[in-house]
């Protein structure tokens, strides 16, 4: 259980709409699946350099960031960090960015020329790497996949500390996941079949049924974790 969810109420709810602009402000993650599977609507591409785009808009409308923070409820600090690419906020944070902006969020993560041909290389920094934690501390997963292949295939650095447990409802029909493990060694249970995963190795399993990955040993355990769906290709 990650923030009292289950990994698959976890997985659901990072992809659901963030282009449309409908997104609740009380929400912390981007929901992309239900993007990537059907567009609501066309619009621009989304931006994820976030630094530079909330620059360009506040210095547009010549607002300091005690301006923008008096506005928006987020405080100066926190702007301050994420204009320099040193904090990485959550959508509840763009959300209110971008409402104090004018703008929907959509706009606020549109590239400024979506004319322009996208960069041969393109760096996420740590910070910017969304991440995810479980309210007893036992549980990360860094959200290491595009937007654009959510829903298709779905990628994440998962680390379990010593009696954390990554426990999931039924996916999709035809689900699949592949685990390996980096560090430490891992428990997969898949049904009633239980499969102990030690570092180097690799283990694929379906994932239409309910499914768990637990750290049973003494050591921190760190694994990559793909999600694959049978829709997505």
């Amino acid at each position: 259980m990650i923030d009292g969810k289950t990994a698959n109420e976890i997985f659901d709810s990072i992809r659901q709409h963030v282009a449309t602009g409908t997104l609740a402000a009380g929400e912390t993650l981007p929901p992309v699946r239900e993007l990537a599977k059907k567009p609501a609507k066309p619009g621009p591409t989304l931006n994820l350099t976030i630094d530079t785009r909330l620059q360009e808009l506040r210095r547009a409308q010549n607002l300091s960031l005690d301006d923008l923070s008096r506005r928006s409820g987020v405080s100066k600090s926190m702007l301050s960090e994420v204009e320099r690419n040193r904090s990485n906020p959550t959508i509840a944070v763009l959300w209110r960015l971008a409402s104090a902006l004018g703008i929907s969020l959509t706009d606020f993560l549109a590239e400024k020329d979506a004319e322009s041909s996208p960069p041969a290389l393109t760096l996420v920094s740590a910070p910017a790497t969304p991440v995810i934690r479980s309210n007893d501390g036992k549980c990360e997963l860094r959200i290491l996949g595009p937007i654009a292949l959510a829903g298709k295939v779905e990628w994440y650095e998962l680390t379990i500390e010593p009696g954390g447990e990554l426990a999931s409802d039924a996916h999709e029909e035809g689900a699949k996941e592949h685990l390996s493990v980096q560090a430490g060694s891992l428990v997969v249970q898949v049904g009633g079949s239980s499969q102990t995963v030690r570092r180097g190795e690799t283990v694929r399993y379906v994932a239409n049924v309910q499914h768990a990955i637990a750290n049973s040993g003494k050591a921190v355990a760190k694994a990559i974790l793909v999600v694959e769906y049978s829709s997505g290709t």
